[in-house]
This record gives C-alpha cells, sequence and structure tokens, in this order.
C-alpha cells in the first residue's frame, strides 16, 4: 500500500525532459518541498525531443467528435492558455499563424478534415504557387509546390522556441525548491527500486539508491527499458536538419507562418541565435525492432544519433526544392533523430501503475507531446493527487488489452514517405548523412 501522500513527501521524477521539468515546475508551484528529478544528462539533455529551436503549436477547434476528440480540444485550451498567460512560457511563443497543405486527394482531404473544417471561415483557400508565394515575403517561397493544395490562416497557432521554454520551466523549478541531479553515472537511472511488490524509487549508475514515497516515469521513448509496458509504447523517431542562413536571410524569414505539409514536410522561420533554419521530412516515423531476450514481440529501442539516414537527407532536399528550391543543395549543419513514445491511439498514458501503487507514470506522447509543457505537468500532479477528472483519467489510463498483438507497423494515420513505418534497418545500404559544419 501506498503511503499517505502530503507535501512533504518524497517525489522522484524519472527524466528531465519536457513532462518531467513541466511536472517539476507543477509540484514546486503546490507546495510539494521534496521533489527530485534524475537524468542522465544536464538541462537541457541532448538526446530530449524538447531540445529544439522550434516546435509546432496547434490553436484547432473540434466542436463535434468522441470522448477522445474532447479530450484532445481541452488538452489544447489548457496549454494554450499557458503559453498566452504563463510567464515562464510566454516570451517564447510565436503565435504567427500557419499554413496546412496536402499533395494527394487523401492527404488533402485529410488537412481538410482535421484541421479546416470547423473554422473554414478563418483560412484562405491556397491551390496555385502564387497563392502559396503570397503568404510570405518575395523571395522565400519561390517553388512550383506541384500538386499543392492547402489552406492559410494568419492568425491563431504557429510556433514556439523549444529549448528556452525547456530551460525556463527547469530554472524556475529549481528556484522554487526542485532538486535536479544530472549526469552519467549519478543522474541515470539504472533501474526501479522494488519493494515488496512496490517501486520504492530508483537505482541511479553509481549503485547509490533514490527512496520515494512517490516515482514518477517520465523518461519518454527510454520508459520501456526500465518498466514493462505490455506493448502499449512503440519508441518512434522523426528526423530533423538545419541549414546556415545569412544575418540578411534570417531578417527576411522572421514572423513567417508556420508552413507544414502533412505528408512533405515542415519549416518555421531561422533560429535567430545561431542563424539556422530548421527543416523535417513528414513520415509515420522510424522505428528500431530489436527482439529482446523472453520477450514474443519485437521491441522499437531508441538509438540516440545525431544523423539522419540518407533517404531522409532526400526526402528534405526534395520537399526543399518544391517550395524553396535556391536552399534545395545548401549543406546541413546539423542533424538528429527525435525519439518519442508511441500509443496504439496516440492518447497519453499517464496513470498510476495497477501493480505498483506508488508508481505514477507519465509517457506516451506519441509525437505531440512537448507544446503541452505549459500544463502537462499540472495534469501529471492531478494524477498524483488522484483527482485527474474522469474523461482524462480513461483516455490515459493503463490499457494493455489495446495492444495485445503487434502493432508496430501501423502508421497511426500519419503520411509521407510511402506512408509506412521506416525501419532504421532498411536505412543501412545507403547510409547516414555527413554533417557539414561550414557557414554559407
Amino acid at each position: 500500500m501506498a503511503t499517505e501522500l502530503t507535501k512533504q513527501s518524497r517525489i522522484l521524477i524519472l527524466g528531465g525532459g519536457t513532462w518531467g521539468c513541466s511536472t517539476a515546475l507543477h509540484l514546486a508551484r503546490r507546495g510539494y518541498t521534496n521533489v527530485t528529478v534524475l537524468d542522465a544528462h544536464p538541462i537541457p539533455s541532448p538526446i530530449s525531443a524538447g531540445n529544439d529551436v522550434n516546435k509546432i503549436v496547434e490553436q484547432a477547434c473540434f466542436t463535434d467528435g468522441d470522448d477522445e476528440a474532447a479530450v484532445a480540444q481541452a488538452l489544447l485550451h489548457a496549454a494554450n492558455q499557458g503559453w498566452e498567460n504563463d510567464p515562464i512560457f510566454k516570451p517564447y511563443l510565436h503565435a504567427t499563424g500557419y499554413i496546412v497543405a496536402g499533395s494527394t486527394p487523401e492527404s488533402i482531404q485529410r488537412v481538410v478534415d482535421r484541421e479546416v473544417r470547423h473554422q473554414i471561415a478563418s483560412f484562405k483557400k491556397l491551390t496555385t504557387a502564387e497563392d502559396f508565394r503570397k503568404t510570405m515575403p518575395e523571395g522565400v517561397l519561390t517553388g512550383d509546390f506541384p500538386g499543392w493544395e492547402g489552406y492559410y490562416k494568419n492568425t491563431g497557432a504557429g510556433w514556439v522556441h523549444a529549448r528556452k521554454a525547456l530551460v525556463s520551466a527547469y530554472n524556475e523549478a529549481k528556484r522554487l525548491g526542485v532538486t535536479f541531479i544530472t549526469g552519467t553515472p549519478e543522474g541515470k537511472v539504472a533501474s526501479l527500486l522494488q519493494k515488496d511488490g512496490d517501486v520504492r524509487g530508483a537505482v541511479t549508475a553509481d549503485g547509490k539508491e533514490h527512496l520515494a514515497d512517490r516515482t514518477i516515469l517520465s523518461m519518454g521513448a527510454n520508459a520501456p527499458q526500465l518498466l514493462d509496458f505490455e506493448n502499449q509504447l512503440r519508441p518512434t523517431a522523426w528526423t530533423l536538419a538545419h541549414i546556415a542562413m545569412t544575418e540578411e536571410e534570417t531578417k527576411l524569414y522572421k514572423d513567417l507562418p508556420v508552413l507544414f505539409n502533412i505528408e512533405k514536410g515542415f519549416f518555421m522561420e531561422p533560429d535567430e541565435d545561431k542563424h539556422e533554419l530548421k527543416l523535417c521530412d513528414e513520415h509515420p516515423g522510424y522505428c528500431n525492432w530489436v527482439q529482446q531476450p523472453g520477450s514474443a514481440l519485437p521491441q522499437s529501442v531508441p538509438v540516440a544519433k545525431h544523423e539522419v539516414p540518407v533517404s531522409s537527407e532526400r526526402r528534405m532536399r526534395e520537399f526543399l526544392r518544391e517550395i524553396m528550391p535556391h536552399l534545395a543543395d545548401r549543406p546541413f549543419t546539423f542533424a538528429r533523430m527525435c525519439w518519442c513514445a508511441d500509443t496504439r491511439n496516440r492518447a497519453f498514458l499517464i496513470t498510476y501503475h495497477p501493480r505498483h501503487p506508488s508508481l505514477v507514470v507519465a509517457s506516451g506522447d506519441s509525437g505531440h507531446g512537448y507544446m503541452h509543457i505549459p500544463s502537462i505537468g499540472g495534469f501529471i500532479a492531478d494524477t498524483l493527487e488522484n483527482k485527474l477528472e474522469a474523461k482524462f483519467a480513461k483516455s490515459w489510463r493503463w490499457r494493455p488489452e489495446t495492444a495485445r498483438e503487434f502493432w508496430g507497423h501501423d502508421k497511426l494515420d500519419r503520411f509521407g514517405a510511402g506512408n509506412k513505418m521506416l525501419d532504421l534497418k532498411e536505412t543501412e545500404t545507403e547510409g547516414w548523412t555527413c554533417i557539414s559544419q561550414s557557414s554559407v
């Protein structure tokens, strides 16, 4: 049986990424005085999905749908309230508007159904290359946009500076008294500390036991290395790269709307600090399949790599040739695999473990977890305090019955790269990118 939870209870958070730092911040704000975070890397961790120059933020509006749609709408509302009003996060929001597009009848219809249908009056339809070019300053979009059809909204949504917001949450949590133990071996979690059928903390790589009254497992794609999730999580990676821009180009590209083709890729304005433009190729995701001893089903195991497969680079350059051909051959200055943890229905997994009464799992971001950093820690704190609203508790429950069979090849309603899941092992014949450190 778990001990009674008080504001003085020892709370141990495993993972100092997006959700870990958000949870630490919210717990400190609620008056918890004994919160410790463990992470194998100094924050921001180089392997954290949140350690990025920018992320898309949505402000979609769903006016009908099922219970999951209601949860999604409530989540978006809470996140946007945080981005717009919380002083820890507000400075990093860029509400520049956005363009969402497709290139095939299937993807274009998906854009209409998911992004546009309920707020069609606020969008301008884009059907020609000139339509797309007019959404940005002259000289930015120079491509022919072959087969593209999209919608432009100049208010709402946009992007956030991910790394700066993550560091802001970390600094505020630390100021409020949260203890962060980072680096290897002292912050690297080697195993959960199990006693009498419960989880009572964690053991770090230096052999130290960190005792806790409650343990929160928020290690993203690495969480399955510590706990059997009964096939509910699939570590999945996406790919990104940066290209260098001149100071003049950085000024020209400032305050641009996000451009996102759901089967080609997306880009946002250049990073103002390094003058680098980030771009991503869109696809259902990469997995790294490994047959683990004693497991009937193969498991996807994250591989931290600051490179991307050559096939990914090729897709990014094809994307650029369609929208900004003047940048298509510019060398990459940075690239990485960005790992997240999918669930089969892409709903979060935030709940007490059914067999470990002192363990809260907080995982399953499913590729859309970062934008919730202002608010997700509050939902995790509600879970800890057993006061999470029923609609969230139902959606985010422990649900192994949904994952009895192998679902690793399910693309989860994502497009791009042939509309199928990608296997890292299949990239071995072409290899990986060679990143240039040269500038323009």
